[in-house]
């Protein structure tokens, strides 16, 4: 399947800021002992072309979401993850960096649910919980996904205390209508296949500057960044639905390939640049 991005066609979004300094604290604060100066996060947004009030009022926001916590190291101000942020980070590593997908072989799991109205709160939650896991809508209160995510599936809700509420079963597709269209009503691939397309037409010429050659650290990290701040979306859209039941060409083949391909040729000397900033001197 070929697919045309038209000017008038759905765009992906630039990262917003807050995305961008998530990314900057699980990219490389994590390898600084969970900490960044407010100096050097404020230089590498400047990099990404964000000035210091957009950095200090997403910064702000972050910490009232307990993304980000105020510590100071060596009498030097600057900000680390919660220990929540960290477990969230740790447990995506995986579906950015080492995606797999699953085959009809491996089956399904099914999940389904039932909150009480005067818990609409923890409704709203595991619904968001579960389309972040990637699940698929059945029917409502039903959703389902491919049976490799079961441990992952279990530990989330168990994590955010929902398990209470939901029942999962595993099980195959044994008959009545074709799986393949089940699929597509069951996940939103059209919009799926709209935006690896724009990954793709957005990301390809970067590929192709510097896939040929030593990228400079400064420019690696400007392109970078954003681009994996997109990708990381992806992943949480995209649960690794088996090939065969997904269209011809899936163009999620291709936007893989070529993230694997930029994180190949732009993770190290973007890190080198990092590196630098983080430890210049004021």
């Amino acid at each position: 399947m070929t697919v045309t991005i038209e000017d008038n066609e759905p765009q992906q979004s630039d990262p917003q800021p807050r995305e961008l300094i998530v990314t900057l604290f699980g990219l490389y604060a994590r390898a600084q002992s969970n900490w960044l100066p407010v100096a050097g996060l404020v230089r590498m947004m400047a990099d990404l072309g964000v000035d210091g009030p957009a950095v200090r009022s997403s910064v702000s926001r972050l910490k009232r979401r307990d993304i980000l916590i105020s510590e100071r190291h060596e009498g030097a101000v600057g900000y680390a993850l919660s220990s929540s942020a960290l477990e969230v980070i740790a447990e995506g590593d995986t579906r950015i960096f080492h995606r797999g997908r699953g085959t009809v072989e491996d089956g399904w799991i099914i999940l389904v649910f039932s909150v009480p109205e005067s818990e609409r709160d923890r409704r709203h939650t595991l619904r968001t919980t579960l389309t972040r896991l990637g699940f698929g809508t059945v029917a409502p209160g039903v959703w389902i996904a491919p049976g490799r995510l079961a441990r992952e599936t279990r530990e989330m809700l168990e994590r955010k205390g929902l398990s209470a509420y939901a029942e999962l079963f595993d099980g195959q597709h044994l008959a009545f209508g074709d799986l393949r269209s089940k699929v597509r009503r069951w996940w939103d691939l059209e919009g799926l296949t709209l935006q690896y397309a724009e990954f793709v037409r957005r990301h390809r010429p970067t590929l192709a500057e510097f896939g040929a050659r030593a990228a400079p650290p400064e420019q690696a990290f400007a392109a970078y960044v954003p681009m994996l701040t997109e990708w990381r979306r992806l992943p949480y859209l995209d649960p690794g639905l088996p090939l065969s039941l997904l269209p011809a060409g899936w163009h999620g083949v291709t936007a893989e390939q070529l993230f694997n391909d930029l994180n190949d040729t732009l993770s190290g000397p973007a890190r080198e640049h990092a590196v630098q900033v983080i430890h210049r001197r004021r």
